[in-house]
């Protein structure tokens, strides 16, 4: 996969690039990130890329052209088909694992980040295709949102993670939170690993694990759920999982 990031701060991206699983999916040829500094694109001495809004208001404004420029250098001619052109902004849709695996399935990204008070509206309207927020509130510029979906995209590339199984049991990628892990020491401070896990009956094990995941996204994100069709499977679980939770209440009377 190829991601093209535009951005007024390249420098920010040196640490996340050059470290840990990013590091080796560039290295092994899974990730190309192409910096692109929008700067690099004003038409003025200073590189200035940004202006009063019109009509007046607090702070400054990116301009269009450089924005358009930069976009239109990293493209084809008229008629190719263009890339997932994705502005970073908080009026985007909200980030989730489905959007990072429906991203990990392009051959290519163009990630815009924003600063100031946002981009020209041009921008929004004619040439962007996309636009993607990672949350809730307002940071002061797209860097750290570009970071966050190359991050959550590449560890779906096919071959970046050492265990495929990895992507596929994290926290929603199945819809639900992810279940307990333990590691060594068994004992840590009369902390004891629980008794299933060192069982070695894979069976027993695989339902301890589910039932862990639906409790924990029942207690702590109930929202999932409701989205999820759930096997019977699951339902018994989940029933015996509530019946748990009500008798203990009722115990703490």
């Amino acid at each position: 996969m190829r991601v093209d990031v535009l951005t007024i701060f390249p420098e920010m991206f040196t640490g996340f690039l050059n470290t840990s699983i990013i590091k080796r999916a560039r290295e092994q040829g899974h990730l190309t990130v192409n910096l692109v500094d929008i700067r690099d694109y004003a038409r003025n001495k200073h590189r200035s890329v940004d202006d009063y809004p019109f009509g007046g208001g607090p702070g400054m404004v990116m301009q269009a052209e450089p924005i358009f420029l930069a976009v239109e250098a990293l493209l084809p001619g008229a008629g190719a088909v263009r890339p997932p052109i994705i502005l970073l902004s908080p009026q985007g849709e909200v980030f989730n694992q489905a959007l990072a695996s429906e991203l990990a399935r392009q051959e290519r990204l163009i990630l815009i980040c924003g600063h100031y008070e946002g981009v020209d509206e041009r921008v929004r309207q004619f040439l962007v295709n996309r636009e993607v927020s990672i949350g809730d509130y307002v940071l002061t510029g797209g860097e750290l949102p570009a970071m966050v979906i190359i991050d959550a995209v590449t560890r779906l590339l096919p071959g970046v993670l050492g265990d495929p199984a990895g992507a596929t049991e994290d926290s929603f990628a199945m819809g639900l939170l992810e279940y307990p892990q333990y590691t060594r020491p068994r004992s840590f401070r009369g902390l004891e690993v629980p008794e299933v896990l060192l069982s070695g009956n894979h069976e027993q094990i695989r339902l301890w694990r589910r039932q862990q995941a639906l409790e924990r996204t029942w207690r702590r994100r109930p929202d999932l759920l409701a989205k999820l069709e759930l096997s019977p499977e699951d339902r018994r679980l989940l029933v015996d999982i509530i019946r748990r939770a009500e008798n203990e209440e009722l115990q703490g009377e």
